[in-house]
């Protein structure tokens, strides 16, 4: 079961820094700026070729951007979760929105993906989330019902219990727009997912869930979402290519 008093924060590098020099001087930044806490988890997503290099030396829990559904193949370009499990990785991004938009990922390969996941014991952190255009029609509810059905088809209440399974909540319309929701929105959110997950399976799967959010996160607004909006966590884009920035928000939330 998931740990409600521990935040978790997540750095998803996406495609950057261009060169590895300049990936290990993000992770000295960060490393040298934050002081190791119990009250607060970190887990540095880099681009995957970096991942066998920072393993070395990283001093933090390290996740994979992507995966895919099959441990091996003819799969040209792809990542298995059994290939990042054995390079000591514990978490997968799955299910990511420009994923979702930019690949045209659908939400049957994303169940496959968590799937694949849980087989080798990687903690999926599951991303759900609505576009502008959604928002404005007052969609929301209903496309993350959707996309939490499909997602989780055939997936256990224990598989969720007992994976340590995240759930991001990152509105599309806010990812890397400057635009924020307020603390009720987030707050709004996270309830509707444990809702969701309350019908889908039952009240104690949801009450365990983490819940994080992710979407134009920033050292001013961070604690604020954590505070006030019931998330266990944050998913970090590009705050997190800013070493000063993203220690900052570290030190916020130790204090």
């Amino acid at each position: 079961m998931s740990n409600q008093k521990q935040k978790i924060i997540i750095a998803n590098w996406k495609m950057n820094p261009a060169t590895f020099i300049e990936a290990e001087n993000l992770l000295k930044t960060v490393k040298g700026g934050i002081k190791k806490s119990d009250d607060v988890k970190i887990v540095i997503c880099p681009p995957a070729i970096y991942l066998a290099k920072i393993k070395t030396n990283s001093g933090f829990e390290l996740g994979i951007q992507n995966i895919f559904w099959e441990d091996k193949g003819a799969y040209t370009g792809e990542v298995s979760a059994l290939m990042a499990r054995k390079l000591g990785v514990k978490y997968a991004i799955i299910g990511h929105s420009e994923r979702r938009i930019y690949l045209n990922e659908t939400d049957e390969m994303i169940n496959k993906k968590i799937k694949a996941a849980l087989k080798n014991n990687l903690k999926p952190i599951l991303c759900i989330g609505e576009t502008l255009e959604e928002k404005q029609k007052d969609r929301t509810s209903k496309i993350i019902a959707n996309q939490l059905k499909l997602a989780l088809k055939n997936i256990s209440k224990f598989q969720i219990l007992n994976s340590r399974f995240y759930f991001a909540y990152e509105p599309i319309w806010a990812i890397g727009s400057g635009e924020t929701p307020s603390s009720n929105e987030v707050m709004s959110a996270a309830l509707l997912i444990r809702k969701i997950i309350a019908n889908l399976y039952d009240r104690q799967t949801a009450d365990n869930l983490s819940v994080l959010y992710g979407g134009s996160v920033t050292s001013k607004n961070a604690l604020d979402f954590l505070d006030n909006s019931g998330m266990n966590g944050l998913l970090i884009g590009g705050a997190s290519l800013n070493g000063s920035e993203f220690n900052k928000i570290v030190k916020l939330l130790n204090c």
